[in-house]
């Protein structure tokens, strides 16, 4: 099967983006701006595990890097009709606090449930 993906990386000032940008580049990927590419992914059976497989193999990770898999997912509803869903996964690290918590007001004088 064939699947249409992006991936969001982010592997720090000394990740290994030689080995990420030549497994992107067989993978005939496109820029989608900063640290974002897409492309189409060949797969068996499990989209996840076999990106993963396959970009652990030719890709040096360390601790703090991170990849974010989004992928659309066919699906069916209660009512037994197809539908597509948009998911996202960290495929390699995971999710760390937003720069931007904190910067919302909050309201004091809510009672809290």
């Amino acid at each position: 099967m064939k699947r249409a993906v992006w991936i969001s990386y982010d592997l720090g000032v000394k990740g290994d983006y030689p080995g990420l940008y030549k497994w992107l580049d067989t993978k005939k990927a496109k820029e989608c701006g900063g640290n974002v590419a897409y492309f189409v992914f060949e797969y068996k059976n499990d989209i996840i595990a076999e990106l993963k497989t396959e970009i652990t193999k030719n890709v040096n990770f360390k601790n703090g890097d991170k990849i974010y898999l989004i992928y659309s997912r066919v699906e069916l509803d209660e009512l037994n009709k197809t539908i597509t869903n948009t998911k996202g996964i960290f495929i390699i690290g995971n999710r760390r606090a937003a720069p931007w918590e904190g910067y919302a007001p909050i309201d004091e004088n809510k009672e809290d449930f």
